[in-house]
C-alpha cells in the first residue's frame, strides 16, 4: 500500500513540477502566440492556474497519507533497551533507589577533580 501511494506521490510531483514550468512567467511562455480559443492567454492561464491547485491538494493529500502510514508500522522504543550489556550477559535489574546513571559508575571511591 505504502509504495503505490508512494509512486502515485511521485508521479504528482512530477505533474506539479511541470505544470508550474508551463505557467506563464513575467515575460512570456505559452500565452505568447497570438489567436483565440481555448488555447488562448487567457484560456490557458485558467486550465494551469486549475490544474496547479488540484495537483497542490493531491500532493498535500498523498502527503498526509503517507506519514500516517508511516505512524503505524513505528513502536515506541526504548534506549535503555538497546543496552549496553553484550548480548549473552543476564539482564540485571537495579537495586532499589538506583537508577541507570548509578548502573554505570564504575566502582571504588570517587576520584578528585584534576586541577590544573
Amino acid at each position: 500500500m505504502q509504495t503505490v501511494l508512494i509512486v502515485i506521490h511521485l508521479m504528482v510531483v512530477l505533474a506539479l513540477v511541470g505544470v508550474v514550468l508551463l505557467q506563464k512567467s513575467e515575460g512570456g511562455g505559452l500565452g505568447m502566440g497570438g489567436g483565440g480559443g481555448f488555447m488562448s492567454s487567457r484560456g490557458t492561464a485558467n486550465v494551469l492556474t486549475r490544474t496547479t491547485a488540484i495537483l497542490a491538494a493531491v500532493f498535500f493529500a498523498t502527503s498526509l497519507a503517507l506519514s500516517v502510514l508511516a505512524g503505524y508500522s513505528r513502536e515506541p522504543k526504548s534506549i535503555l533497551d538497546l543496552g549496553g550489556a553484550p548480548a549473552g550477559a543476564p539482564a540485571q535489574a537495579p537495586a532499589e533507589g538506583q537508577g541507570i546513571l548509578d548502573q554505570i559508575k564504575p566502582p571504588g571511591p570517587p576520584q578528585p577533580p584534576v586541577s590544573r
